[in-house]
């Protein structure tokens, strides 16, 4: 009797560097151990050097069989980059940005015309088994999180000059799309907001997010199994006063959540949460919930919220709880 005909695996994307290991070693082994999808997972990373980190700490894991791990090197992606992209110079440009902003071009690279793509951060936790929701055959499929993380301000602001419509409330945890964008309009969007000229500022990879969201459709995936810590005012100001991040994160719904999005400080919490063993035991996420329409942010709306913000700035809210 031959053997049954292996799952076809759905590919997903990591973009990584070394020194993330600390909290990406558990994303990684986590995103392994529960998910039930088969897996084509693709780290990728910066020096060869972050390869043989990367690589080693894998081999530490116990992989699942259904699953298959590579680790890519820059300089891999670079080669291919320059052939397939000859004739968009900025798209090629952006690549040695900040290191976040290759989550939007390296996996367009690795992946096939029409394929998809599972791009995820390397801060995530994955505390139940669960399947990823489907990919659209069309638009983008991003976590949802409050408040709007666009940044810096003269970058949204050029985009608002330059007519591009942005979507409210997108976190970059997670996004799920297929390769089929266009990118000569990607190319002029990121001539537009500013080239080569663009400040080396992670969370512009965040506009350009909310850019794709308004222009390919889709919407935000279910916050209720794809979550976003969020770094509250109350949150803030409760740790200023002594209460530790591993504390406030026992109050999330872990039971109900198949991502969860541990940003910023977040994300150096959550290791020793799990090594702690307070969270509950892990359950199994059947279901898919429908995504949510993708929400416009308009520009009257961004002026509001940096009002708010320079208003808090002067009476020195951030000096006292923190930015």
């Amino acid at each position: 009797m031959s053997d049954p005909t292996p799952p076809t695996r759905r590919r997903a994307y990591c973009v990584l560097g070394a020194g993330s290991l600390p909290y990406a070693r558990l994303a990684i082994a986590s995103l392994l151990a529960r998910c039930e999808d088969a897996l084509d997972l693709h780290l990728i990373t910066d020096a060869e050097a972050d390869r043989a980190a990367i690589a080693a700490a894998v081999a530490e894991i116990d992989v699942p069989a259904r699953h298959q791990v590579s680790v890519h090197a820059q300089a891999e992606l670079d080669a291919i980059a320059e052939t397939a992209w000859a004739d968009w110079p900025h798209l090629r440009a952006f690549r040695f940005g900040h290191p976040c902003w290759r989550k939007l071009t390296d996996p367009l690279l690795l992946a096939a015309p029409g394929e998809e793509m599972l791009i995820l951060d390397p801060d995530l936790y994955f505390p139940n088994a669960f399947t990823f929701d489907p990919t659209p055959a069309r638009g983008v499929l991003l976590m949802w999180q409050p408040p709007s993380c666009l940044l810096p301000p003269e970058v949204v602001r050029r985009a608002y000059d330059q007519g591009v419509a942005l979507a409210h409330h997108v976190d970059i945890g997670v996004a799920q799309a297929r390769h089929n964008w266009d990118l000569a309009w990607l190319d002029d969007l990121i001539a537009r907001l500013g080239g080569t000229a663009l400040p080396r500022a992670m969370h512009i990879e965040a506009i350009i997010w909310a850019a794709l969201a308004q222009r390919e459709g889709g919407g935000y995936l279910p916050p209720e199994h794809w979550h976003c810590w969020r770094n509250t005012h109350g949150g803030r100001l409760a740790r200023k006063l002594g209460a530790s991040g591993e504390r406030q994160l026992h109050r999330e719904r872990w039971a109900q959540i198949k991502c969860f999005h541990g940003g910023g400080a977040a994300k150096w919490w959550v290791p020793g949460l799990v090594a702690s063993g307070a969270l509950p035991a892990p359950t199994r996420i059947a279901t898919h919930l429908p995504p949510q329409p993708f929400e416009p942010l308009t520009r009257a709306e961004y002026e509001a919220g940096q009002r708010w913000k320079d208003w808090a700035r002067r009476l020195g809210y951030y000096r006292v709880v923190g930015g």
